[in-house]
Parts: structure tokens; C-alpha cells; sequence
């Protein structure tokens, strides 16, 4: 019999080693080894030095689906309508309330550094010492107004007794006054980002200086209480700095785990290195592609380098097995390339799959997060399945690890192996598949109980008793000012907006939003006609109503804040304020809003979702909803071409594929069961979970297929893979989820959750592959037809 050199193997017993053997790419690597070292070594070079140009920062524009109507609507009218990006800063007297001449100084102190931030828009500023805040009420003389802090104020008691009557019938008790008049609140509204003009929030800076005015304050005996969007992009920032020692402490425990299995110092260390050069290159390469490092993208670099981790263990694993059997470092590193580059190709673009996916989603941030980490895949190719085993073929392994690992590959008695090599058998293959049929019907009917959106008040990316979500409860239990406001856009002819039908419709709409039991209270130009038609008759709530004669209703208008409509009477917002944004919240209200207006829109007034923070997250929850399963059936189409491209057998991809069909079942289940919604930080984790849990399935699947090929039983087959390649899935299993399990620690809630389901799918991919798999092969997989003449 003779060996063609494109396919000698070691198994091949004592024949020479044929340099001409292999492919032509192995050839090329192999034979030009010094040279790929140097370039690597440039490439790291190059990398390091672009470091220091990475930052971290976030972007409201980045986190909302621009395509989406809602979006475009509030897009187009954005100029007209209240600017979502506003901070809520709460500053708390030490005294019965705040009419003391000493914290109002203070508070006088800190609107006028407020106002001095670059980031924020001057004009929107509200506070007591703005010229916005305002009083308006009815005297004999008919309606009198002025600023609530009285213009010729200088501290003294008559001043204080005058300011405490100017607030209490400004009605702004509730908003920029506490209900119970202790606190004051200064409402912060932020410039957009604006690239012509060059100017981009740095929200990790602005947070720096809030905590050093908040700590300045707070020395002086001032407590203060911050919320909003900015806040808390700030805190998840802040929070980044604690994520690099979670990953200093992802990276002594995967490489902990990987020496306790090896025993060898310098392979171990080896995969180490390859895999952090992967993560090097990837930051590196961020900075040059004009990219930021944000609160979601940051979790990246974890998964390149437990991915790589991974990888680099299988490797490792084959060149001991070879070495063992006395094969040279150089000629180990071939073989183990030759056997394992295109099951380890295949599952690396698997991954890039699961990620690369994610681009369908129509929100930015996500987007980024699919491309730098599709771009660390990539450089895994070039780190792991080439530098790795050409740094292998030079340095090798420890001679005492590869006779142990030889060892362990011909220990054929372990009860462990023997034990999974029995699911082979038709009584165990049938119990395991009827068992996990169960278990996927179950967890089936749990996931129809999972929510889109956030199931939580407050910010659910931060942990329920961080400083943030403290703050935030208080602000909604001291003003009853939600900052969940939801808005229907009513747009007009221009000149339209106070027209008697117009106003009747607005009402009309306001007084079924405002009868929901989730919304706290609603403000429109139609309740502003109301409340000023009885002031202009001293106050009597029998004229509490819209009046019918279009120059009164022209007359109230002009007398009404420009908030309730623009400059050209085209466009009247209705704000509905909301409890909260969780899911049901925001879908019966877009429910409530959107049937009114399929009955109400004509030509003269059409009515537009949705704007404010909460329709912003109304349309985000919308878009991951329809984007979950599109996702999801494309990361499966993707994984289940590749797999057939690599298998050459349609049984052998139901094999591979079934394992990872119930897990993803099962991780919804569990999503339902620790109260996780599905949202744009959770979305991602099915897809990585199916993207990179295919790995274990492939690389068991390739050697079970290459020993039933040649004619082998099934359960030898399925033994043999397990001896060659099982222990390493069950150590690359472990290495994964240790990697990303560490993140259950974060400050960040849904990194912490991102953590927990990830090591979930992780462990449970690699528990499909080495339980459910041989079970289906029992079924599916036969020796005769799987030979190459078949």
C-alpha cells in the first residue's frame, strides 16, 4: 500500500515524513516560517503602538434604530419636540426646605457651572435661577407673570417668603421643586452630536466632572442625585475600568485551567500569548478604523481571547498527542495543521458568523459590535490556526505532557469515555434522544413567556442598588417627574395647531393615554387651552374646557409655552409621562396610540409615533423583536452551509445542528427564568452562543467522520474521537465559560448577564456535543455511507 504524500498521517505508523506532503498552503507556512514569525512580529509591533489612541465612549445616536418609522418621524421633527438627552440633577437642602438664602446661593453657584459645560445646550437649562422658570397666574387685573426668583432678590426673608408664593403657583412643584419642597431640580439638556461641526459628547469625561462637582458639593453638605442618559452611559464607562481586571482574571483562569489538564508551561504559555496577540491586534486595529471601544463592544476582546483560547488548545492538544508517538515538534505541528486547520477554519468562520449577523440589526451600536468582533475572528485565523503551531514547531512541548497526553489518548478503560461511548448504543442513543425531544418541548413552552425590552425600572444596565438607579428612584419619588416620556407628534398644515377639530382630536387621545394605569400624567397644547380657558374666567373649573371660538383658542396659543408647539403652529407634541419603560408598559401605550391614530389621522392633522425616551425605546424593543428570529435563522442557515461544506453529509450537519437547536431553547428558558428580556444587550448572546458553540460539535464531528470513513463501527469511531479530541472539548468548554463567567462580578448588570448566559451556552454546546451527538449518530450515521465512494 502506498501513502500519496497529500495525505500521510501519523497514524501511518513508522513511515518517513515526506516534506512534500500536505497542501500547498501547509507547505508555504511551514517552509517560510521565519519570515511569517517577522511579520507577525511587525504587525504586533504596529498594534501596540496604536493602543494609546483607543477610547471608550457612548453615543445616543448610536444606540436608536434610525430606519425605524418612529425614529424617522421623531428624526424629521426632532428640531420641534423636547430634547431626550437630558440630565436630572437633584441638590438637596440641609435645612426644613429650600428657603435658605445659603442653598440657594449654592444652587445659584452650581446652575451657573452647569451652564458653562461645552455639552450643554445653555438655552434648554432649567432651574430656579433660569429665566425660563416661570410663574404665571390669575389676578384681578387678569393674568400676571414673572420669574420665580423675584428680579430684585438678595437674600432676605421677604425675598424667600415672595420666592416660596412664585413657586407654588408656577406649578413646577413636581418638576423643578420637590413635592415636599426640599430639593430643587436643574434639568441639563445636552447638544446632539454634530460631525460638521466636529463636536462629539465625551460621556466618560462629562461623567468625571458630574462625580468631582457632586463630591464638591456633597463636601459643603449638599447631597445631589443624578440621572439620564448621560449618567449613565458615564457610569457604564467608569464601570469599563474594573472590566480589565476581570479580564487579567479571565486570563489566569483560562490559562490555570489549560496547565492543570497539560502540565506543560511552555505550550500553555504559548496559547496564552497567541491568544492575547489576537486581542492586541484587534485593539490596535480599532483606533486605525475609526472605531470606539463602548459598553457593549468592551465584552469583544473577552470572547476573541477565550475563542482563541479554545482553539489554541486543540492545537496544542494534537501536537502532544504526535510528539508522543515520537514525531518531530516540526513534523507534530504539520500533522496536527493537516488535521485540524479546516475543522478549526470552519468553526472560527461559524463564529464570525454569529457575530457577523448581527449587522442585520438596525441599531449602530450593535452594528459595532458585529464588526470589531467579526474582526477579531478574522486575526484568530491568523493568530491561532497559523502562528500558533509554527511557534509550536520551533519551541514544542514538554516530552512529560506529550507521553501523559499519549497516555490519555490510549487509556481507553476511563469510565468517563466509556460511559459516552455507550450513547452509541440503541437502548442509550433512544433514551438520551427521547429525553432531550422532552426537554426541548419544555423549554419551548417556557421561552413563550419571554419578554422584548427591559423588565426592570430604572436602568437596567446598572445593578439594581448602584448609585445611579438610588439616585433615579429618588428623583421619581421626590418630583413624580418621570423621565419615561413618550410622544405622539401631531402634525399640521402650518398655522394649523390650535384649530377647534385639531385640539378636540389631541384631547381626545390625551384622555385615553392619560386613563391607562402606566402613565402618570400627560401635557399637550389641548390641556394648556383647558387650564387657561378657567383662568381667563378667575379660575372656575366649569370653564375647565376647550373653547369652541377660534380666536380665543388663537388667543390662549399665543399665551401658551412654545414646548407645546413650534414656531409655526405645524406641530404639537403630546408628552404621555410613563411609570416606567419596561416592556408591557411601552406596548400598550404604542398599542393605545397607534389604534387611535389608524382612526384619526386625516389631512388636517396626522398623528406620529413616536418621540421622547420612552418612544425611542418603544421603537428599539420593536426592532429587536422582529430581528431576533431573522437573526436567528440566519446564524443557523450560515452555521448549518458551512457545516455541509465541511461534512459533505447532510446527516452528520442534522447531528451537529439538533445539539445546538435545543440549547438555544434551553437558554431561553433561562432568560425567562432569571427575568432577562431580550434587548439590544442581550440580544446577541443566542447568536455568538450558536456561532461559537458549534466549535465542539465540529471538531468531534471531524474526527467521528475520518474514523467511520475508513470503515470503523461507530462506537469505536465515536471513542476514538472522544480519546482524541473529547478531552479537549470538555477543557475548551470549561476555558469559555470560565472566560466569560467572571463578567457575573461586573458592576454592569447586563454584562453580568451577558456572562451568565453565555457560560450557559458554552457549557451546554459542549455537553450537546459529546451527549446528544452520538445519540442522533446512532440514527443517522452509518460506515457504508459516509465512505468517499458513496
Amino acid at each position: 500500500m502506498t501513502v500519496s504524500p497529500a495525505t500521510q498521517h501519523p497514524e501511518d505508523g513508522a513511515l518517513p515524513f515526506d516534506p512534500r506532503s500536505g497542501s500547498r498552503i501547509e507547505r508555504l507556512l511551514f517552509n517560510y516560517r521565519a519570515v511569517i514569525l517577522l511579520l507577525c512580529a511587525i504587525v504586533t509591533a504596529l498594534a501596540v503602538i496604536q493602543l494609546p489612541r483607543l477610547h471608550s465612549n457612548g453615543s445616543f445616536e448610536k444606540m436608536i434604530p434610525s430606519d425605524h418609522p418612529f425614529i424617522v418621524n421623531y428624526l424629521t421633527m426632532k428640531s420641534d419636540l423636547p430634547n431626550p438627552n437630558v440630565l436630572r440633577i437633584a441638590v438637596t437642602a440641609p435645612g426644613a426646605d429650600i428657603y435658605d438664602a445659603v442653598f440657594l446661593e449654592k444652587l445659584q453657584r452650581l446652575t451657573n457651572e452647569l451652564l458653562a459645560f461645552p455639552e450643554v445646550d445653555r438655552v434648554g437649562l432649567k432651574s430656579l435661577w433660569t429665566p425660563n422658570a416661570r410663574w404665571q397666574g390669575v389676578t384681578e387685573e387678569g393674568f400676571d407673570a414673572g420669574p420665580l426668583v423675584p428680579n430684585d432678590y438678595q437674600g432676605r426673608p421677604e425675598d424667600l417668603q415672595q420666592l416660596r408664593v412664585n413657586v407654588r403657583r408656577s406649578g413646577e412643584i413636581g418638576k423643578i421643586v420637590s413635592f415636599d419642597e426640599k430639593s430643587a431640580l436643574i434639568a441639563v439638556p445636552l447638544l446632539p452630536d454634530n460631525a460638521e461641526l466636529k463636536r462629539r459628547i465625551d460621556y466618560g469625561a462629562l461623567n468625571t466632572r458630574l462625580e468631582e462637582m457632586r463630591t464638591r458639593y456633597e463636601a459643603q453638605g449638599v447631597p445631589m442625585q443624578i440621572s439620564g442618559f448621560a449618567k449613565v452611559v458615564g457610569d457604564l464607562i467608569a464601570g469599563l475600568q474594573k472590566i480589565a481586571l476581570f479580564f487579567l482574571l479571565s486570563i489566569v483562569l483560562a490559562a490555570g485551567v489549560l496547565y492543570a489538564h497539560t502540565r506543560c508551561l511552555r505550550s500553555t504559555g504559548l496559547v496564552v500569548i497567541c491568544s492575547l496577540v489576537a486581542v492586541v491586534w484587534q485593539l490596535g486595529a480599532l483606533p486605525a478604523l475609526g472605531f470606539d471601544l463602548n459598553p457593549y463592544s468592551v465584552l469583544v476582546p473577552f470572547l476573541v481571547f477565550a475563542i482563541g483560547m479554545s482553539h489554541g488548545a486543540q492545537k496544542m492538544n494534537g501536537i502532544m498527542q504526535d510528539v508522543g508517538r515520537g514525531a518531530p515538534k516540526e513534523v507534530a505541528a504539520r500533522y496536527t495543521f493537516r488535521r485540524l486547520f479546516l475543522a478549526g477554519l470552519t468553526a472560527l468562520l461559524c463564529d464570525a458568523v454569529g457575530f457577523g449577523v448581527l449587522l442585520i440589526i438596525d441599531i449602530p451600536v450593535i452594528q459595532e459590535l458585529a464588526m470589531i468582533a467579526s474582526l477579531g475572528v478574522a486575526i484568530l485565523i491568523f493568530t491561532n490556526l497559523i502562528l500558533l503551531p509554527i511557534l509550536l514547531s520551533y519551541i514544542g512541548v514538554s516530552p512529560l505532557a506529550a507521553e501523559r497526553s499519549l497516555r490519555a489518548e490510549r487509556g481507553r478503560s476511563h469510565p468517563v469515555w466509556h460511559w459516552l461511548g455507550r450513547l452509541t448504543e440503541p437502548r442509550r442513543a433512544l433514551a438520551t434522544v427521547v429525553f432531550c425531544g422532552l426537554l426541548a418541548v419544555g423549554a419551548f413552552m417556557v421561552s413563550l413567556h419571554l419578554k422584548i425590552g427591559d423588565l426592570d425600572p430604572g436602568a437596567p444596565e446598572l445593578r439594581a442598588d448602584s448609585r445611579y438607579n438610588l439616585d433615579d428612584a429618588y428623583i421619581k419619588q421626590k418630583y413624580g417627574a418621570s423621565a419615561d416620556a413618550f410622544i405622539v407628534m401631531v402634525r399640521t398644515p402650518e398655522g394649523a395647531c390650535s384649530t377647534y377639530d385639531t385640539l378636540m382630536r389631541v384631547d381626545a387621545l390625551e384622555w385615553k393615554l392619560r386613563s391607562l394605569p402606566v402613565v402618570e400624567n400627560t401635557v399637550s397644547l389641548a390641556g394648556q387651552q383647558r387650564l387657561l380657558m378657567s383662568g381667563y374666567n378667575e379660575g372656575n373649573p366649569k370653564w375647565y374646557e376647550l373653547p369652541t371660538n377660534s380666536a380665543m383658542l388663537n388667543t390662549i396659543t399665543a399665551n401658551s409655552p412654545r414646548g407645546l408647539f413650534n414656531d409655526v403652529c405645524s406641530v404639537l407634541p403630546l408628552t404621555a409621562y410613563l411609570q416606567d419603560h419596561r416592556a408591557d408598559t411601552l406596548t400598550s401605550v404604542v398599542k393605545v396610540a397607534e389604534e387611535f391614530a389608524k382612526q384619526n389621522d386625516s389631512a388636517d392633522a396626522q398623528f406620529l409615533l413616536a418621540g421622547g425616551s420612552a418612544g425611542i425605546e418603544a421603537a428599539t424593543n420593536i426592532v429587536v423583536q422582529h430581528a431576533n428570529r431573522e437573526m436567528l435563522l440566519w446564524v443557523y442557515g450560515a452555521v448549518l452551509i458551512l457545516c455541509f461544506v465541511t461534512f459533505r453529509s447532510w446527516r452528520a450537519v442534522v447531528c451537529t445542528m439538533l445539539p445546538l437547536a435545543l440549547i438555544s431553547l434551553l437558554c431561553e428558558a433561562l432568560m425567562v427564568v432569571l427575568g432577562v428580556g431580550v434587548k439590544v444587550a442581550t440580544l446577541p448572546v443566542i447568536a455568538l452562543g450558536v456561532g461559537i458553540g458549534v466549535d465542539y460539535a465540529l471538531y468531534v464531528m471531524s474526527i467521528l467522520l475520518a474514523h467511520l470513513r475508513r470503515g470503523e463501527t461507530l462506537p469505536n469511531a465515536f471513542e476514538a474521537a472522544l480519546l482524541f479530541t473529547g478531552r479537549m472539548v470538555m477543557l475548551t468548554g470549561v476555558t469559555l465559560a470560565v472566560g466569560v463567567a467572571v463578567w457575573a462580578w461586573s458592576p454592569i448588570k447586563f454584562q453580568a448577564d451577558m456572562g451568565i448566559l453565555l457560560a450557559f451556552m458554552f457549557v451546554g454546546n459542549m455537553v450537546g456535543a459529546l451527549v446528544l451527538l452520538p445519540a442522533l449518530a446512532h440514527f443517522l450515521l452509518r460506515p457504508v455511507s459516509l465512505r468517499p465512494s458513496s
